[in-house]
This record gives structure tokens, sequence and C-alpha cells, in this order.
């Protein structure tokens, strides 16, 4: 395989996942490797493979089989496959995916560019290499792999290991490296980023770092990631009231609102704790937007463990929310010591149920919205005239969006006033050009 080929790679799962594969892209870059949007046109194709939930899973097999299919028919020579699933059912998937020609885990780069250049890899560093999959705008900072929290339903640290903060100066380093290509937006993640630094020597916070990625300049708009409620440090929700760049955004998965549910959970705090944390950032910042994510099904969960998640629900009124049907993982302390005893329609009722009380919120919202002025991030002008831009109350991909008459580049601010409100998004038209 040294000879030069082109290559597909198709990036499946989550953010941390998508800066796996960046690192993993700029690497074969630096060894003169093209890349191809579509498989079909590629000679090797790359899944990089989400293993976190059932339909992932799923999703991962499928994208695998299809390009099986086009190396069955001769369109494609080598297909490759790293991840989250690879990593933890590698051996089982070798067994029934004979058509892939080698599996990888999550951290395999330097292991997966030697199998493709036939060589050993040892110049330059794929992690200091990484090439963007996001649009040149804005970028995701991975500040540590793994997790150390063992919640209850989660498999990621089967998946990913315990947490491995990277240290204070090679996130900075690389932020600023992002800044001088140009991104505007950068998006702070980990598995839970509020333990960042702790497994450091000499230990580091996450205050410590935003602080100072708060000092970079170049970067309008800096988001936070993954904040675990639990870990969520008061010096981290004080400084809210001190940044720059670091926007009124923090995305806290709060999981539930039942003390039982969270306990079975192994969430390490109560319904209480959490929206005293809650109380805390609105009390220090007004403006902040606060996103979760919530489980439902999870074993045991009742009717009335259900009624107190949505009562906290309409309680906290969540400025964003997205919410999962429980899926038993192999290996978790749920799926060893829990039957998954909640019938999978009554799981797809409580989801509809969050989805529709959280809709009536997000309109609420969004009305309050209509006549406000706001600054915008332009995502993508569409072929019938639209702008699509984001505020800061909206992280790419999973949140809101705004739509605007007229064409602007992808990455411009733009002021704009709002004029009308929906469920999931708002139109706007532009001032002060």
């Amino acid at each position: 395989m040294s000879e030069k080929k082109k290559i597909s790679l198709i990036s499946l799962g989550c953010s941390k996942n998508l800066v796996d594969s960046e690192f993993l892209v700029g690497g074969l870059k630096q060894e003169s490797y093209t890349f191809v949007d579509e498989p079909k046109d590629s000679d090797i194709v790359i899944v990089n493979t989400c293993g976190f939930l059932d339909k992932a899973r799923e999703e991962g097999v499928d994208t695998i089989l299809e390009a099986g299919e086009l190396k069955a028919a001769g369109d494609i020579e080598s297909l490759v496959v790293m991840g989250c699933f690879s990593e933890r059912f590698g051996t089982e998937l070798r067994q029934e995916l004979p058509e892939v020609d080698e599996f990888f885990g999550t951290t395999d780069h330097k292991e997966i560019i030697s199998y493709i250049t036939g060589k050993d890899f040892s110049k330059n560093d794929p992690d200091f290499q990484r090439s963007l999959l996001t649009p040149n705008h804005y970028a995701y900072l991975k500040i540590a792999e793994g997790c150390d929290n063992g919640c209850a339903f989660c498999s990621i640290p089967l998946m990913r290991g315990l947490q491995k903060s990277q240290p204070l100066e090679w996130n900075l380093m690389e932020a600023r490296r992002l800044a001088k290509q140009g991104v505007k937006e950068l998006l702070v993640i980990a598995q839970d980023s509020t333990s960042y630094g702790w497994d450091l020597d000499p230990k580091s916070s996450l205050h410590e770092m935003m602080y100072a990625l708060d000092e970079i300049d170049g970067f309008e708009w800096i988001r936070l990631h993954y904040a675990h409620p639990a870990h969520l440090h008061r010096d981290m929700i004080k400084a809210y009231s001190e940044f720059k760049h670091v926007i009124p955004y923090i995305d806290m998965p709060v999981q539930h609102g039942s003390d039982r549910m969270l306990k079975l959970m192994r969430r390490g705090l109560k319904s209480e704790g959490i929206k005293t944390r809650i109380t805390a950032l609105r009390d220090v910042n007004s403006e902040i937007a606060i996103r979760t994510s919530i489980i439902v099904g999870f074993p045991g969960e009742t009717d009335e463990d259900f009624q107190q998640l949505m009562d906290m629900i309409e309680e906290v009124q969540f400025d964003r929310l997205g919410v999962f049907t429980y899926s038993e993982e192999e290996g978790t302390t749920a799926a060893a010591d829990m039957k998954d005893d909640v019938p999978r329609h009554i799981k797809e009722e409580r989801l509809d149920a969050i989805m529709m009380a959280q809709q009536s919120i997000n309109l609420k919202n969004n009305q309050g919205l209509v006549g406000e002025t706001d600054k915008v991030i332009v995502d993508k002008s569409t072929d019938d005239g639209w702008i699509i831009a984001r505020s800061y109350r909206d992280a790419p991909e999973i949140d809101n969006y705004v739509r605007i008459k007229g064409k602007h580049t992808e990455g411009e601010f733009l002021n704009v006033k709002y004029t009308e409100a929906f469920e999931y998004d708002l139109t706007a038209v532009i001032i002060n050009e």
C-alpha cells in the first residue's frame, strides 16, 4: 500500500471522534496522500466508528458493509476500520466482517499511517499536523481523553480508557495554531471537561485553562462543552462573569431529575445540587445559555421518577436540551446489575413527552427574542438566498439556527434584529452594515 493512493475517510459519531479523524487526515496529508469525498472515487476507505450506543454501532456496521460492497465490486482496493467500536469489539468484528483489511483503535494514528504507507512512521507526529474537517471558521479543541467517572450507563471508559488530560501548554499551543489558521469559534470538548487537569503533574484545572484560552488573540467565541455538573467548580462558575471571548454558553449534561435515578446512574449529585449550580451560573451571568442532555428509560425508572424529571425541566427551563432513550451497554454497571425493564414503547413515549415540553420552552424563549438585536456567525448560504447562522446560544450541528435573507461569507459575524420565531429557529434582518 506504499504507492500514493486516494483516500476517503468516513467519520461517524461525536466531535471527539471527529478530532481523531482530523489528526489522522493531517498525518496522511503530510505523507502526500490525497483525500476525496466520495468512497467510490477512492482507493482506500477508512471508517472511524462510534461504539457508544446500539444505533451508532448499527450505523457503523451498515457503513462498513456499504464500503465492503465497493471493495467486492473492485471499486476500492482496501477497507480500514478504526475508532471506538473497533477498539472495543475488534476481535468479534474481525470474525464477522472479513471484508475489512485491518482494524485499529481510537489512538492508533501512527499505526494506521504505517499500515497505509508501508513504512515506520516517525517524522511529523500527526498530532501536530491536524487537518480540519469542520468549516474553516470553527474547530474543536479536545483537552482530554477518556473518563474516570464510571457512570452506570456509560461505556466510554471501556473504549477510551481513564482520563488523560492534555498538558495545559499543549492545549494552548494547539489553540494558538487554530487561531492563526483563521478559526473564529473554538469549541472546547472532552468526555468530562470539568475534570480537566486533575491527573496532570502539576495539577491544573478547567478554569485555569479557560482563562488562558480567553487571552489568545484571534478567537471571537470560545464555547465550553460536556461539563459534568458534579465537578463544576465555583471558580469556573465565577469566571463566566469575567470572560472576554468565552461566551455565556455551557453544555452540561444532567441526565435526570430524580434523585433515585441519579443515584442509580452514579452521577454523584442530587437534583438540588444540579439546580444550585444552574442558579449560580445564571446569577453570575444572566445571559448564559445552558444546554443539557437527558436519558429516559434507565432501568427502574418509574412514572414518579419520570414526573420528577419533567418537573425539573419545567422548573429549570433549559435553553437547549437533547434526550436519549436508555441503551444497555455491555460491560457497564447498569448492564451487569440491573434489568432493562422499561419497555421500548414507554421509553419512546417519555422521549416524545420531553421533546414536546422542550419545544414549548424553545418557542417561548425564541418569541421573547423577537425585536431584539444580536450578533450571529454565518455557517453557510443556501442556493435559495438564505444565510444560515447561529447566535452564541447555539453550537454547530446540535442547536438552533438563525435564517437571514442575503448572502455572506462563512465565518462572518453579523449584527441582526430578530423578526420571527419558531420552535428551533428564528428569522432575522441584518442591521448596521
